[in-house]
């Protein structure tokens, strides 16, 4: 069965001096490691520090306010528009400038979903999702806006995009062939249909498919429906 929750439902506990952390998926959750996802809420002036396994891969993902990132991959100023994939073996800081609200994610031991990790891992890299094309669905309203594809990103272990769905739009029943994988809605209200069973959506709520689980969004609200989804 698909989970369905709110970040606000989650007990905020906390990671470092002036950070607030809440675990969103996990083996405890979810019960498989696939992936791990947590919300991160920083005090002005708060710091945390990063650090990716080798073998892992990770990123991060602005959701509000403005961060510095620096480490082994040089030092970057990351605002709302930004997601910042970072490889094993990642060293680094993140300072929030003035308060800031992010996701950081993990997926653990990629090897397991692309055997060419280990002789081609993906570097570190900085995304602007404001300056990506915006593609247009061939079948109804929908957009799209691709973070990381084989392509972009040299490995098949993850894949991610920002879907936005315009009022009155609505996506057609499917399911995810050899995938797991979440979504989190950035803003705007809407409904999921999971497995045949309606849901409400808000800002906030993140929703997790295993694989073959039939579903499909709907925007009945008056503004955009927008989420990522990896």
């Amino acid at each position: 069965m698909p989970k369905i929750f709110n970040k606000d439902a989650i007990e905020a506990r906390n990671l470092d001096d002036g950070v607030l952390r809440r675990l969103l998926l996990d083996d405890s959750i979810t019960s498989d490691d696939n992936v791990r996802l947590d919300y991160w809420d920083l005090d002005a002036g708060s710091a945390v520090n990063l650090s990716v396994a080798a073998g892992d891969i990770a990123w991060l993902q602005i959701l509000g306010g403005e961060v510095g990132l620096s480490g082994s991959e040089g030092s970057h100023t990351l605002g709302y528009q930004h997601l910042t994939f970072l490889p094993g073996g990642f060293q680094g800081r993140v300072v929030s400038i003035e308060g800031a609200q992010l996701l950081r994610a993990q997926v653990p031991d990629a090897v397991r979903f692309d055997p060419e990790y280990i002789h081609q891992p993906p570097g570190f890299r900085v995304v602007d999702w404001s300056e990506e094309p915006v593609l247009d669905s061939t079948h109804d309203a929908r957009k799209r806006i691709y973070f990381v594809t084989p392509k972009l990103f040299a490995t098949k272990a993850i894949s991610g995009e920002m879907i936005i769905y315009p009022p009155d739009t609505i996506g057609s029943n499917h399911y995810h062939e050899g995938a797991e994988h979440f979504q989190y809605v950035i803003s705007g209200e809407g409904i999921v249909y999971a497995n045949d069973e309606p849901h409400r959506l808000r800002a906030g709520d993140v929703v997790y498919n295993y694989e073959r689980e039939c579903h499909y969004f709907e925007c009945n609200g008056s503004e955009n429906l927008v989420f990522v989804e990896f």
